[in-house]
């Protein structure tokens, strides 16, 4: 039945959307650092580089949060799927919460290493893979709880 593709496709919608947001702000963030620091710091620009650079950590904040919520609610949708597709999930919301720790620890691009907002964008890469396989088995094989509800845990019966 194609019932719960909707479902599917909401999922794969806001979480691509999500994280596309996100990278494309973390490598935008990691631009405007990159350029700064190699810049003399004489530099007159409409807004102060502190300034931006709060606001920048705050986005990434929000958006490592976001990510966080969306990750939790797919790793209650997929309980009875192969443990495989539970392992890259559950790893994956591990990462996105150990990134938005180190944004959140952050007082300033200072704090965080070039490595870590170098690995930040190779995590989400990661993770939208898993999502992709994930997607794609779904799209396949649907769970017979959202056939049932969406996502509503249901009595066994017996």
């Amino acid at each position: 039945s194609d019932l719960p593709l909707p479902q599917i496709e909401v999922f794969k919608q806001g979480f691509n959307q999500k994280l596309q947001e996100g990278q494309e702000k973390l490598h935008q963030m990691w631009l405007d650092w990159s350029r700064k620091s190699s810049k003399a710091s004489g530099d007159t620009s409409s807004a102060e580089p502190e300034e931006m650079e709060s606001l920048a950590l705050l986005m990434a904040c929000s958006i490592t949060q976001q990510l966080q919520i969306t990750c939790c609610k797919i790793v209650s949708a997929i309980q009875g799927l192969p443990s495989s597709f539970q392992d890259k999930v559950k790893q994956s919301l591990s990462t996105i919460e150990e990134l938005h720790a180190s944004f959140s620890a952050a007082n300033s691009f200072q704090d965080l290493s070039s490595s870590v907002l170098t690995q930040s964008q190779r995590n989400l890469a990661v993770i939208q893979e898993y999502m992709e396989e994930l997607l794609d088995y779904l799209k396949n094989n649907t769970p017979l709880s959202w056939l049932v509800g969406p996502f509503s845990p249901r009595q066994e019966e017996v």
